[in-house]
């Protein structure tokens, strides 16, 4: 059974909904997984945007520490009292949605679920997407992810 990733809030490749665009409703989508790999034993979620012009791309949301037997978080959350949101490029933990440049053409939104090998990362809300990232890179077993796109015309 291969890993997936989905959204009742929008399809792979699809527009991502006003509700999490910053200025319309900064919500985080309702997502599902299934298909974890044996030896999974927590999950963790990232909302990268590559398009953002920074030379860095744009960390939305990072959440770690989702205990094995969550397979799904609703629309605005709650995320399980035992996860761990990180420091968005906005400044705070937690979610935080779309909002590119007028102009500047659509973005991408690549929400990524990962099966992790340890039940506990060594993360904070005070930390990064670049520090997740790295704790991912080294516990990571398997991933999912969708895409969808959003462009502020101004």
């Amino acid at each position: 059974m291969a890993f997936t990733l989905t959204s009742t809030d929008f399809n792979d490749g699809g527009t991502l909904p006003d509700a999490q665009v910053q200025a319309k409703g900064n919500s985080s989508p309702h997502l599902a997984w299934s298909g974890a790999p044996e030896g999974t034993k927590s999950f963790a979620i990232t909302c990268y945007d590559p398009d953002a012009p920074t030379g860095s791309g744009f960390w939305h949301w990072t959440v770690a520490n989702i205990p094995v037997d969550v397979t799904e978080i609703p629309a605005g959350g709650p995320v399980p009292a035992s996860a761990v949101e990180g420091r968005t490029d906005y400044g705070e933990p937690g979610f935080g949605g779309a909002a590119p440049p007028p102009g500047h053409g659509p973005h991408r939104y690549i929400f990524t679920v990962f099966a992790v090998d340890t039940e506990k990362l060594d993360v904070t809300p005070d930390n990064s997407g670049a520090v997740f990232g790295f704790n991912l890179h080294f516990h990571t077993l398997a991933k999912a992810s969708i895409t969808a796109t959003y462009e502020n015309k101004g």
